[in-house]
């Protein structure tokens, strides 16, 4: 196992389990414990972990996973409901992206549609994620508008004041969000204030909001409210999920999609 694949794995392990010591890890991995207490150690020094006596503990209370360690989870599940997504946007359409990794599989699904190839503009794309941005420029055929502000690592989302200009002179027919968490009673929710800022904007700019999220982000709860669920028009999940969370949702209002 590579040490990209091998901290990837803690990572992971360590959201899930909030702390992890070092020999538990080391059977979980299949590696040497010297190993674990190393890449634990490496780990620290980035502020991804805090190291305990033995273990490690995730870093502080609202920990997140900085986005190049998430892109393998739940693949498939965003893939498809990415797939969903695009479907929904019509060519011509202004269509507002915030950060996160379903988010950026609905990018990369808009680029290979066939009935986008060409356009002027195929899409006008509004986003404050520089991955995104950086591979839909590619593409002549879509008009790019990045908010501004300052880019926060863990998601490279942008957030800030900077974003404010941007966002209060456009309209969306479209706003896909991302989201840590959504649940009927709560909202849609991510880690980060700022980032829950921009995020907020782009829904209230657009004429309609589709939330993006695998069936493991739905009745859960974060930090940072961006909007409540009545705000969305439809939600497009996995097919995993309960039943009863999506009643829920469609005796709200929303239009459940399960892919």
């Amino acid at each position: 196992m590579s040490r990209d694949a091998r901290w990837k794995a803690l990572l992971e392990l360590l959201v899930e389990r909030g702390r992890l010591d070092v020999e538990e890890a080391a059977a979980e991995l299949a590696v040497s414990a010297a190993t674990i207490r190393r890449d634990f150690d490496q780990l620290a020094e980035q502020q991804m972990l805090v190291r305990t006596r033995g273990g490690a503990v995730v870093h502080g209370v609202s920990y997140e996973l900085p986005l190049r360690y998430k892109t393998a989870r739940r693949a498939s599940e965003k893939q498809r409901i990415a797939a969903a997504v695009a479907d929904l946007v019509a060519p011509g359409e202004a269509v507002g992206l915030t950060g996160g990794t379903t988010t950026t599989e609905v990018a990369r699904a808009l680029a290979v549609r066939g009935d986008l190839a060409t356009g002027s503009p195929a899409l006008t794309i509004v986003t404050n994620a520089l991955n995104i941005a950086n591979e839909l420029a590619v593409r002549p055929q879509f008009k790019i508008v990045v908010t501004g502000g300052v880019a926060r690592p863990q998601s490279y989302e942008l957030i800030g004041p900077l974003a404010d200009g941007v966002l209060g002179q456009i309209r969306l027919d479209v706003t896909v969000l991302g989201v840590v968490a959504f649940d009927v009673v709560h909202g849609a929710a991510a880690h980060d204030e700022a980032e829950a800022a921009i995020n907020r904007l782009l829904c209230e700019r657009a004429e309609r909001v589709v939330v993006a999220a695998d069936s493991s982000k739905l009745g859960g709860r974060a930090f940072a409210r961006i909007c409540p669920a009545h705000v969305v028009d439809t939600l497009v999940t996995d097919t995993a999920v309960d039943q009863d969370t999506v009643h829920r949702f469609e005796e709200a209002g929303l239009r459940v999609i399960a892919v």
